[in-house]
Formats: C-alpha cells, structure tokens, sequence
C-alpha cells in the first residue's frame, strides 16, 4: 500500500471525524497544527471541520486536540472559554512557546506532516 498522501490520508476509515482523530494522533508531543493543514490531508474536508471534530472528541480517546491551533498560530477562542486555558497549559507543559500576543511560532513548532 502506497504511504498516505494529502487528500487520501488515512486510506480507511469509514467519516472523516475518525480521519481528523488517525491524523491529529500523529502530531508528535511539542508540535503544532494547523485546522487547515489537517484539513488539508482528507478529502472533502474544511477547516471548520476538523474544529468540529476536535470539539467532539469521545471521552477516553486518546486524541491530541490539543495540538491543533488556527493558521494565525492561535488557540481559538472558544463559547465557553473553559477549554481555551486548559489547551494552552497542555501545550506549554510540552514545551510550546507562546509569544506576548498569544501566538505559536510556527516555523518553530509547527508540525511538517506526512
């Protein structure tokens, strides 16, 4: 089987949401992405989504939502706020810098993908 390639990763899977949690899950610890570079990877799919789908992560998942931030470099504000917070001190806890305006040099901890 061919190594998976954007617009085919991963090739199983049977909804997107699974493909976003297969992708997300290889973001090594310490790294970033993007909504638009994971949506980048699946057919059919929007950044949007991939927000959606992090906002839905099953309970007991082991799914680092965390790692996925907006193409500015930002954690994306959220409804509630709860997990705005939340996300930014797991990043840091995996030695992600954030700079004054809150945002993630990307060209430092940005994750190159497949």
């Amino acid at each position: 089987m061919p190594p998976p390639t954007p617009k085919n990763f991963p090739p199983h899977g049977d909804s997107r949401y699974e493909r976003v949690y297969e992708l997300v899950g290889l973001i090594p610890a310490g790294q970033v992405a993007t909504y638009g570079q994971i949506a980048g990877y699946i057919d059919r799919c929007t950044p949007r989504m991939v927000g959606f789908a992090m906002a839905a992560t099953p309970e007991g998942r082991d799914i680092p939502w965390h790692r996925v931030i907006n193409s500015r470099g930002m954690i994306s504000i959220r409804a509630n706020g709860e997990r705005d917070m939340m996300q930014r001190l797991l990043l840091e806890a995996e030695g992600v810098h954030f700079d004054e305006q809150g945002r993630v040099d990307l060209d430092k901890a940005g994750w190159e993908g497949l």
